[in-house]
């Protein structure tokens, strides 16, 4: 059955809704300490098939899911005296066997386990997929788990916790259900757990919008606009209106279905070509992907809910832990980071486990990824400890595109994505999908981290993230945004603190219009992607907390280089100077423009002179910050401040030619001059105050 994609929330929407409630805010979210859980027992074979019988979940699939649950046993061999399943055997005997075409074996497990002298009981699903396709993510084998927390004495559940991709992506939660059933939107590919449980049952909804349920009850973090709103759960972006790119893994640089141990694997056993990437690098742009459609919608073999599509079966996961590995060669994917000359690839590894060798299998609790959730149990049974906050760095990523209210090739604005990217940290071999625009990485230890974010079509963007002892979140980017570039318009700045006069530690990128983009840490040769339609400000900053600033525009250039990156009140002066100068001769060209202009007074002869004015008052400044820098130069404190004195004094004039100019000129050069001229103001104050000459 189709499924019609919905229009991204707008944030000013998003409040609205929140205001109504259904959605608690959170100071900050966090993976959580499990050492006060108390003992779990696995229950009693007769008891636990009930429960499971009457727990067992409905799974919904997309139109175009390739890898169905199914019994791992028919895949098994020996190797070295050990049961292990192959890769290899398990994809090539389930395409075999019938395929997505004729799903083989549906199958799911269930382990059952029950706090010791507490009411307080776990069933939990275990659904094997011999595939996992996803962008930054895939490997043979796949295993999702469902746990159902529930209540033996009054037989209802608590809490559902569905699992989405790694233990460092927020799990999809819903707090006191009150389905008995529980419904799963299973992501394309990934099989990554949706909830469902507002009354759509094939769309997965994040907010309680309209007067209904959302299917999460995640918390939102407080004091970060960037991700303000949003609930902290993995979701489903492809129902949410964000497209995701899927990448077809090779082995050995080929494809891996090419491989002679998969001789009834194609390509048509994969995800479909219309979903799919080859590179992210090769991209231009970020891709034009079609929208999900539901499939087919599994429902246990003895359920009494309805049409469905598919029946599976049930066994207990005692069955299956003779099972010692799920084994395959790893299988290739190339992240780039960008570096000061060309730019690395991180390789990514990624792996499946073995269920019950997990803590998950013995202690459920500790899937738990919701501070609130795990307190709510904790306050109703002392089995389950409260949540103990360890580090987590969260970020939104929005687009960076050229802005409607700027000149042309002069101004930046940044936008809401409507491709998911992927973050990657340099300690974590793992690549985390983002949703809702939101890059989420728990369980993330106290020390200095560079976090890359890279996406199909999109420059990467890289940074040094430094999270404290005692941060429960620590937000990247600028204040919780990173913005990415596509990569046709993507234009590499580079530096080289080597070649500083003094100790560089920091380095920003500010935009005429957008403002500050990119703030992080400097410690060697680094670079950053920037858009070739903005005009910039790079900013250093040392040791002593001396600050540098340097005028960028790119224009055509693919590479551009900030030479000699020195701090104090020289290239500061340097700095007021070209950035004045520059500005003169925008507006002396708008003066000999005939071009018409609505915005533009009709009085020829007051637009000649208020522009002439201008100009001649941006001269003026520039003259002065020239001289200011030559003095500082040549070591005259006294008199670079003198000077820098009088550039100030000329910026207010420049302010009061500004405003008779306004309506003689072009307006996205009266607020292009408007901006640069609060810049030239703050870095004017800078030189002043600065103790390094």
């Amino acid at each position: 059955m189709p499924v019609e994609n919905p229009v991204p929330i707008d944030r000013r929407t998003l409040l609205a809704s929140l205001a109504g409630g259904g959605t608690a805010a959170l100071a900050g979210c966090s993976a959580l300490d499990t050492r006060d859980d108390g003992e779990a027992s696995t229950v009693g074979d007769n008891r636990a098939q009930a429960l499971a019988e009457q727990f067992a979940p409905t799974l919904y699939f997309d139109r175009n899911e390739r890898w169905f649950p199914t019994d791992p046993r028919a895949f098994e061999s020996e190797l070295d005296g050990e049961t292990v399943v192959d890769g290899f055997d398990a994809l090539n005997g389930y395409v075999d066997q019938g395929g997505a075409d004729d799903p083989p074996a549906p199958t799911g497990f269930y382990n059952v386990v029950e706090y010791e002298e507490s009411p307080l009981a776990v069933v939990q699903f275990w659904f094997y997929s011999v595939f996992d396709q996803f962008t930054a993510n895939f490997h043979w084998h796949d295993w999702e788990v469902l746990h159902v927390f529930v209540d033996t004495d009054t037989e209802e559940p608590q809490l559902h916790v569905a699992s989405s991709h790694s233990r460092t992506v927020p799990n999809n939660e819903f707090l006191d259900p009150e389905r008995t059933r529980p419904r799963i939107l299973s992501e394309l590919g990934s099989h990554s757990s949706g909830l469902s449980v507002n009354d759509d049952a094939e769309r997965f909804q994040r907010l309680p919008l309209g007067g209904g349920v959302a299917d999460i009850t995640n918390s939102v973090i407080d004091g970060i606009d960037a991700v303000a709103g949003i609930p902290l759960a993995y979701g489903l972006p492809r129902d949410e209106g964000f497209a995701l790119p899927y990448a077809v893994p090779e082995l050995d640089g080929e494809p891996f279905y090419e491989h002679d141990r998969l001789p009834s694997v194609d390509a048509s056993n994969l995800i479909p070509e219309a979903l799919t990437v080859r590179s992210f690098d090769e991209l231009q742009s970020p891709p034009d992907l079609p929208e999900r459609e539901t499939g087919y919608r599994f429902d246990y073999r003895d359920a009494q809910d309805g049409e469905t599509d598919v029946r599976y079966d049930l066994h207990p996961s005692s069955e299956l832990e003779h099972i010692d590995d799920f084994i395959g060669p790893q299988l290739s994917f190339e992240f780039s980071v960008p570096e000061f000359a060309e730019d690395a690839v991180a390789g990514h590894i990624t792996t499946a486990g073995v269920p019950w060798k997990d803590p998950r299998y013995e202690n459920p609790a500790s899937d738990i990824s919701e501070p609130k959730h795990r307190q709510a149990l904790a306050d109703r049974y002392d089995a389950i400890g409260a949540p103990s906050p360890v580090g987590q760095v969260v970020a939104g990523v929005t687009n960076a595109v050229t802005d409607e209210d700027a000149p042309d090739d002069e101004g930046l604005t940044t936008v809401s994505s409507p491709l998911e990217m992927f973050a990657l940290l340099r300690s974590d071999p793992e690549a985390v999908p983002t949703f809702n625009g939101i890059a989420v990485v728990r369980d993330v230890p106290a020390g200095d981290h560079e976090l890359t974010i890279n996406g199909a079509g999109v420059a990467p963007h890289s940074e040094t993230v430094t999270v404290g002892e005692d941060d429960a979140v620590t937000p990247a980017g600028v204040e919780g945004e990173i913005p990415v570039v596509a990569r046709k318009h993507a234009v590499k700045m580079e530096i080289d603190p080597s070649e500083a006069d003094s100790d560089l530690r920091g380095l920003a990128v500010e935009d005429d219009f957008a403002g500050r983009l990119y703030d992080a840490p400097l410690s060697g040769p680094d670079a950053v992607y920037v858009h070739s339609g903005g005009a910039y400000t790079t900013e250093v900053r040392d040791g002593d907390d001396e600050v540098g600033a340097f005028r960028v525009n790119p224009g055509d250039e693919a590479r551009v280089r900030v030479d000699n990156p020195r701090t104090g009140k020289a290239p500061l002066a340097e700095y007021v100077a070209d950035v004045a100068a520059e500005t003169r001769d925008q507006v002396a060209a708008a003066a000999e423009s005939d071009d018409g202009d609505d915005d533009r007074s009709s009085d020829g002869g007051g637009r000649e002179n208020a522009i002439t004015g201008l100009t001649n008052a941006l001269d003026a400044v520039a003259e002065a910050s020239r001289r200011a820098a030559e003095a500082a130069d040549a070591g005259a404190r006294g008199q670079a401040d003198q000077r820098l004195d009088t550039v100030i004094e000329r910026l207010d004039r420049v302010a009061t030619r500004l405003e008779e100019a306004t309506g003689s000129l072009p307006g996205s050069l009266t607020r292009a001059t408007s901006n640069r001229l609060d810049q030239a103001r703050r870095r004017s104050d800078q030189a002043k105050d600065a103790e390094k000459l």
